[in-house]
């Protein structure tokens, strides 16, 4: 596999969205570079206009630009708000098309809005984790799932 540039990574951010016991799935276009068809969570790239126009948090940074891009993808591609969002961990991997990948992994509760599809994405599904199970996942999707489902029932212990 060729890397086109082995010193610089895409960033992107996902959101595992939780409502009621059930995750929000989305299924990817079969168009798309990156897992085309599979089902997966709302999430995409960090982009220089998730920050560069709005006011630098410290004279020379700006923070939360990841946790803006995460919600603004979430709004997209999904058309709904997340209420807050917390980490749960990080990806890397390589595109097929040779792009290095960092893509950092969150899990957070529904707010508000019904979820209406963009192009990116052809399907939805609320699903508990044993019926995220029966779905065709990105690879390693099911555990950060598990994981989250964990974290939710000992936190409402």
């Amino acid at each position: 596999m060729e890397i086109k540039d082995q010193k610089l990574h895409r960033i992107a951010s996902t959101a595992i969205i939780h409502k009621d016991g059930k995750y929000l799935l989305v299924r990817r276009n079969p168009n798309k570079k990156a897992f085309p068809g599979k089902w997966t969570v709302p999430g995409g790239g960090l982009e220089v206009d998730d920050y560069i126009n709005l006011p630098k948090t410290t004279h020379d940074h700006w923070y939360f630009a990841v946790e803006n891009s995460l919600r603004r993808e979430v709004r997209e591609e999904a058309g709904i708000e997340a209420g807050k969002l917390n980490y749960l961990l990080d990806i890397t991997f390589i595109r097929p098309d040779g792009v290095p990948v960092v893509i950092l992994s969150y899990y957070g509760d529904y707010k508000s809005g019904e979820v209406t599809l963009n192009e990116e994405n052809i399907e939805y599904a609320w699903a508990s984790f044993e019926e995220a199970k029966t779905y065709d996942l990105v690879e390693g999707l099911l555990a950060e799932i598990e994981m989250v489902d964990r974290i939710l029932k000992e936190d409402n212990y």
